[in-house]
């Protein structure tokens, strides 16, 4: 548990430092190299101090490349919602990730939540119209929430697609094919986006990477020692934290509707979570009582 809090606490620095790279005038292909290039060190020393390079082998290639053309999909949706919107509101918008989850694998793995899951599902879409905004000047711009719901959907497909790897593959296998597969497609783009910053932004980028990269670590150990059930409702502490950065940094507090709706969404979120716990001991104790 405190190894996620802490992961949510690098993601939220991460993003404060996107939208603020932004500003500087850093485009988002740049900011999307970077986060890679700059995390891939991370990873290395992982490798290096723990499994070594013998983890890498894998005969899944085709699905790491798959993963990594949703991933990069995924990453320049959210990455444009933390531009378009203040940090906190993007971030909880962020928190439908399992409901979308739901919805997807009803539709592509032939899982059959129940009438409780999907009032959960009905409920977090609500938590969402809370955010966005009932009308009036607080209301969200649309560009930017259409972006933020598209991240989450696109993030939800990428968990369906890292669950499908972690059959086979180490958790940090998936996460260095994602970087050094990635990184080809983002340094041809490079050579028409690239551009020189003050050392300042130079700055930001860099711990942007770092953040990025520590953040991925962190929540691959909080896996290892904890189970699903038990971390994922540590990652609503980044709510905290993006609205604690967004006030340091942009004097941006979130209204009541935001608060109401993150709330809503972070309820839901956890009640889905709770019923694939239990459904799942319910498998097991299924295959227990047959053996």
């Amino acid at each position: 548990m405190a190894l996620r809090l802490l992961a949510m606490l690098m993601i939220s620095f991460m993003y404060a430092c996107v939208k603020w790279a932004s500003e500087r005038g850093v485009h988002i292909v740049e900011i999307l190299f970077y986060r890679q290039i700059f995390s891939l060190p991370v990873v290395v020393v992982t490798l290096a101090l723990g499994p070594g390079l013998a983890v890498l082998r894998t005969s899944r290639l085709g699905a790491h490349a798959g993963r990594t053309m949703v991933g990069m999909v995924g990453m320049v949706l959210n990455f444009g919602a933390v531009i378009l919107l203040p940090l906190a509101e993007a971030m909880s918008i962020g928190f439908t990730v399992p409901i979308f989850a739901t919805i997807l694998s009803t539709l592509f793995l032939a899982e059959r939540p129940g009438i409780h899951r999907w009032m959960a599902v009905l409920t977090g879409f609500a938590g969402v119209i809370l955010i966005i905004g009932p009308g009036g000047q607080d209301r969200l711009p649309i560009a930017g929430t259409s972006v933020a719901i598209a991240a989450a959907l696109a993030t939800a497909t990428v968990t369906l697609q890292v669950r499908q790897l972690g059959r086979t593959e180490s958790p940090i296998t998936t996460v260095f094919y994602f970087a050094t597969l990635s990184l080809p497609l983002l340094g041809s783009a490079m050579l028409f986006f690239g551009q020189a910053h003050d050392p300042l932004t130079w700055l930001v980028i860099a711990a942007m990477g770092a953040f990025g990269g520590a953040a991925q670590i962190l929540l691959t150990a909080a896996l290892r020692w904890g189970s699903v059930s038990v971390v994922m409702p540590m990652d609503y502490s980044a709510l905290l934290w993006s609205t604690l950065i967004g006030w340091l940094l942009w004097n941006s507090w979130p209204g009541p509707w935001t608060w109401i709706g993150a709330i809503i969404i972070a309820a839901s979120s956890l009640y889905i979570a709770w019923r694939e716990h239990v459904r799942h001991r319910e498998t097991i104790n299924r295959g227990i009582s047959v053996d």
